[in-house]
């Protein structure tokens, strides 16, 4: 006798909630979400941005409660790279703006302490102001020299952890790396975020010991209701 036909299953779908930083540190010590092709979600870490951040096999996606699971599933969010797809970041930001798709690598505090100083006359520079849009709680660091224009941002980021940006133009990148890297406890996990074609940058923070884990996009939604 044959069995009955299986009626679909009616349940929403559910993804996992997840601290995204805790995933990070652990990730960090080399373990990784398992591949399993799936998302979870993570509350996010800023009012008013939002994003993807993608592990090998898994996606992370940081989204308001406004867009539902199963309307995230009907966009193509999976974990072995659709979370990436341009079209899903455009159809969440809404007329929001886009950030650009970069690597995510984490290094260490060391906390040895170092020769930067805050400097709050180069908060108005590029670099601290792009911290500013995406990342809470900037800190702005240089050389004592006032003439040296060379700066070090140091803010809560990805997932509520420990971020530095670098803009050195006159040789003091690794000065100023290490200083930031001073300023945190030793073993701190503190991330980085490089695109990928900045490869003088990449190159960089690979030398200075960071390990990629991660990829991530960040975006400003104003959408009307859901996506």
């Amino acid at each position: 006798m044959s069995e009955p036909a299986r009626m679909p299953s009616r349940e929403p779908l559910r993804a996992p909630r997840v601290d995204l930083g805790a995933m990070l540190r652990d990730a960090a010590d080399g373990r990784f979400p398992e591949p399993d092709g799936l998302f979870s979600r993570a509350a996010p870490w800023r009012d008013g941005v939002e994003g993807a951040v993608a592990f090998t096999g898994h996606a992370v996606m940081v989204v308001g409660e406004d867009v539902t699971d199963g309307e995230l599933a009907a966009l193509g969010v999976h974990g072995f790279g659709g979370a990436h797809d341009p079209r899903i970041a455009t159809t969440l930001a809404g007329e929001g703006p886009v950030g650009v798709l970069d690597a995510l690598l984490v290094g260490r505090g060391t906390g040895t302490g170092g020769p930067l100083v805050a400097r709050p006359d180069l908060a108005d520079t590029d670099r601290a102001a792009h911290a500013g849009e995406w990342r809470t709680e900037i800190d702005v660091y240089g050389l004592p020299d006032r003439d040296s224009t060379s700066l070090a941002t140091l803010s809560r980021g990805i997932g509520g952890l420990p971020e530095v940006g670098i803009q050195a133009e006159d040789g003091h990148a690794a000065t100023l790396l290490d200083g930031i890297l001073g300023r945190r406890p030793a073993g701190e996990v503190v991330l980085a975020s490089v695109t990928p074609g900045n490869a003088r940058s990449l190159r960089f923070f690979l030398r200075a010991g960071f390990v990629p884990v991660a990829s991530e996009q960040l975006w400003k939604p104003r959408r009307p209701a859901g996506p």
